[in-house]
């Protein structure tokens, strides 16, 4: 009667999510690149992205909180990581501004309040390095540089709901800004996971990611010095607006499953997510740990049409692989992750991170 009673609370709490926002997710190729905000659906950190992000049903911890922010409640007492990323690659220098198309710096934080409820805190930024200033009078620059700088604050909140039942909601404050022009918004981002099975080796997740107002840019670049009528004497200052954007909303829908021998673990992972401006995913991946000391892990992300290069919409081919090395430290573990996503073009991204657990 315990188990039938636990399905129910998650039959529901799984249908609050996904009916009201239902229609909004249709997997529209023709969208591909129309949303704002994209830096959203990049994963800043290491051991999620190096399999695919395909364990959104079971991961755990902090990094939770951009997969799917119900893992968060399973931080034992307080998490810390530090990661970075050399995003699209293409030069020799790793983790270079000038070398890679952007180099992504983020940092998680997150402690345990109460005897079911954990709080946490991530910030994730962007740097471009410097990009010279062009004109239609001098296209090839000469005249100064400008630094596109993109940062995410979310903050989180994730419960546990029973033995099977976890929960919990992301508030995310996004900004992008050059020197004289910027926009902000703020996103959702809700998740559940379910956890079944004789040794709560069978875990279901769902989580909601992306739902906000739309956003628009704004500031002093916009606007320009015109002429009114026939008069050259006569010149006022004029404004352009910028069109709203809407965020990269998207739903994922996922399951996993271990199989544990001995000091030895191999999860399977895989999962299904519904995009609202790009083509539908899927994700699978695999991971292999002995004693939660050493894993090694891959994955893949497929969409329509991402073999061809002449149908293909995004830079990332979809392998991914990574690899993990947490030793004792005290009370607490430290640990170090990898990760590489192949691209075409470019050579690859590749995030590097340092893990605290205390």
């Amino acid at each position: 009667m315990k188990q039938i009673n636990n399905w129910i609370k998650a039959t529901t709490l799984i249908a609050l999510i996904i009916f009201p926002f239902q229609e909004g997710f249709a997997g529209n190729e023709q969208r591909t690149g129309s949303a704002g905000a994209s830096e959203l659906l990049i994963n800043p950190w290491a051991r999620t992205s190096g399999w695919a992000g395909a364990n959104i049903a079971g991961v755990r911890g902090l990094e939770g909180i951009y997969s799917n922010v119900a893992g968060l409640a399973f931080t034992q007492k307080t998490e810390l990581i530090f990661t970075q990323t050399s995003w699209l690659q293409y030069g020799n220098k790793m983790f270079s501004a000038n070398d890679a198309v952007s180099t992504i710096s983020s940092f998680g934080f997150s402690q345990k309040v109460g005897e079911s409820g954990v709080l946490g805190f991530a910030v994730m930024s962007m740097d471009f390095g410097e990009i010279e200033i062009t004109t239609v009078d001098l296209p090839d620059g000469g005249i100064g540089t400008y630094s596109p700088k993109f940062m995410n604050i979310a903050v989180s909140y994730a419960k546990i709901f029973s033995n099977s039942i976890y929960g919990g909601v992301t508030v995310k404050m996004i900004s992008e800004q050059i020197s004289n022009v910027g926009a902000n918004g703020v996103a959702l981002d809700a998740g559940i996971q379910y956890v079944t099975g004789k040794k709560d080796n069978l875990k279901f997740g769902i989580s909601l990611k992306n739902v906000g107002p739309r956003m628009s840019f704004s500031g002093d670049g916009l606007s320009f010095r015109g002429i009114v009528g026939d008069d050259d004497d006569y010149k006022m200052t004029i404004e352009q607006r910028s069109s709203e954007l809407e965020l990269p909303a998207l739903l994922n829908i996922g399951i996993s499953y271990d199989i544990n021998v001995l000091r030895h673990r191999l999860t399977g992972a895989g999962t299904f997510t519904s995009n609202s401006f790009q083509k539908d995913q899927y994700r699978l991946g695999c991971e292999y740990a002995y004693r939660d000391m050493f894993m090694v892990r891959t994955g893949y992300t497929y969409e329509e049409g991402i073999r061809t290069p002449s149908t293909r919409t995004t830079a990332l081919r979809g392998p991914s692989a990574g690899f993990t090395v947490e030793l004792p430290m005290g009370n607490g573990t430290f640990g170090l992750d990898y990760s590489y996503r192949h691209t075409d073009p470019f050579q690859g991204s590749h995030t590097i991170g340092a893990r605290i657990n205390l």
